[in-house]
């Protein structure tokens, strides 16, 4: 007699548990972009559909000036994370294992497993005594901070790629008497583009939602959108900061969106 295999949905709940998990994750973020077309000031009340909070944040120059700056913090952090990724995944897996190769997997990675908090008092401890004896200020700092951070966000994918590549067309341009430059340039960088490619955009998504590094870091006037956000959540709740965490949302799934369709394999 065969035997039935396993299934984990069909123990008795598994379609309740489901249920109730999904609604525990997005109920929050749905209302949030509900109320974000509130005509309301009041988030309590519901008066009419309207368009009106998104026109004013779009209006507000404080928001642009803190959008303007996580739009360059981020695309700068991708960049440098991305490259010092890159370089990263083929040290550690383009070679034969090394003595202490496990030890720069997890010393690449700290900044998924030390508390951000962490990371962040560390950093201002830093750049304060940079500052204090260079007098240089700038969007520099915020750029290095996140950088660093973004890193492990970015070596992830870049090294799945590579572990999931065919050595085989590197030995074949190396026996065509290509140099180890030409093998790179010609046939691994071409290979490995779709995970640098998710990797900068999950390092993008990483640094433009931050707020913990960039709050103990930035200086006055260096406001990001998030951070921005929280200081108006301090004073008052408005469907204008539901508008702009909406499309703070929308950009984060459409870069996530594109990331999994990077990164996912073919059958």
């Amino acid at each position: 007699m065969a035997k039935s295999s396993f299934s984990v949905s069909s123990l008795p709940g598994f379609a309740s548990i489901a249920i109730f998990a999904f609604v525990v994750l997005y109920l929050p973020i749905l209302t949030l972009v509900v109320y974000s077309f509130n005509s309301e000031v009041t988030m309590g009340l519901w008066g009419e559909f309207s368009l009106d909070w998104y026109a004013k944040a779009w209006a507000n120059e404080r928001v642009k000036d803190a959008t303007l700056n996580s739009l360059i913090i981020a695309s700068c952090a991708a960049v440098i994370s991305t490259a010092v990724a890159t370089m990263a995944a083929l040290g550690t897996t383009r070679r034969r294992h090394f003595k202490g190769q496990t030890f720069i997997y997890v010393m690449i990675n700290q900044p998924l497993m030390v508390p951000e908090i962490v990371t962040a008092v560390s950093l201002l401890i830093l750049f304060g005594m940079i500052k204090q004896a260079t007098g240089i200020q700038g969007l520099g700092y915020l750029i290095l901070a996140h950088s660093a951070f973004c890193i492990p966000f970015a070596y992830l994918p870049i090294r799945a790629r590579l572990e999931g590549m065919d050595l085989t067309l590197e030995t074949a341009a190396a026996d065509l008497y290509a140099s180890p430059w030409e093998t790179f340039r010609r046939v691994t960088l071409p290979l490995m583009m779709p995970g640098i490619i998710a990797g900068a955009m999950l390092a993008f998504v990483v640094s433009l939602d931050d707020v913990v590094i960039t709050e103990f870091v930035k200086s006055a006037g260096q406001d990001t959108l998030p951070t921005y956000m929280l200081g108006q959540l301090r004073r008052q709740l408005t469907p204008e900061i539901n508008a702009i965490s909406a499309g703070l949302l929308l950009i984060t799934v459409l870069m996530l969106t594109a990331f999994f369709l990077l990164t996912r394999k073919n059958d």
